[in-house]
């Protein structure tokens, strides 16, 4: 255990800064995709907003990311902090086509934070322009150093958030593509199995890689998010 340092606490504070626009805008861009195509359900609960204190929930936007936050701090690690934000409600009987306004509700959160990452990326390459090209010593050069690391705490996290919402299974966003392939009986079986799926959820991401010894997640979003932070960051 290294303990803190200034430096670790400024990188904490830098994921924190980057993780809330990162959550927001994702549940932002839901409830506007649904918004677009008539449902004013979320417009109605208020979350059409970029208030943080309206998407948040206790766990996911809280508790989780504090969790993963003090734990790099105290290892002296920079590690990914992940979590969500509460649900946007929406109501998919607004919708002219039910199939299609579900896949694009549901696609719109994890595109919002691809958005996101390329702007982060943008703003690494220009703390690592600043630094390496504009400023040497002193004040400006930390300022360059500080804007290049949000720059790739931004990307990575909205990148990690997209990839990991894009996986296919309920009640993921990834998981709206199957309603496109669905009849009307099974569209209303995969509405119902929704109330349990973020069990099923759970025991497929956490509890099976326990057993078989696997990092199921993390070898996907190496593969997904880890691979493209690579080729946008500097």
């Amino acid at each position: 255990m290294t303990g803190l340092n200034s430096m670790t606490i400024i990188i904490a504070i830098i994921q924190v800064v980057a993780f809330i626009p990162a959550i927001v805008l994702h549940e932002c861009a839901h409830g506007y995709a649904a918004y677009k195509l008539g449902d004013p359900t979320a417009k109605r609960a208020g979350r059409l907003t970029l208030n943080p204190l309206a998407h948040v929930d206790p766990f996911g936007t809280v508790v989780l990311p504090g969790i993963l936050i003090l734990s790099s701090m105290l290892t002296g690690g920079v590690g990914l902090i992940f979590g969500y934000a509460k649900p946007v409600p929406y109501n998919p009987n607004y919708f002219k086509n039910i199939r299609l306004g579900e896949a694009l509700v549901g696609l719109a959160g994890p595109a919002a934070n691809i958005g996101m990452a390329v702007i982060g990326a943008a703003i690494a390459w220009l703390g690592n322009f600043l630094y390496g090209g504009m400023v040497s010593t002193g004040t400006l050069s930390f300022i360059a150093v500080i804007i290049y690391y949000f720059g790739v705490v931004f990307c990575e996290v909205n990148l990690a958030l997209a990839f990991f919402n894009l996986i296919p299974l309920p009640p993921l966003d990834g998981s709206s593509i199957i309603a496109l392939f669905l009849t009307d009986r099974g569209l209303r079986i995969y509405y119902q199995v929704q109330r349990y799926a973020m069990f099923i959820l759970l025991l497929l991401i956490f509890v099976l890689p326990y057993f078989i010894h696997v990092d199921i997640l993390g070898i996907y979003l190496q593969a997904t998010a880890g691979n493209l932070a690579a080729l946008l960051l500097p």
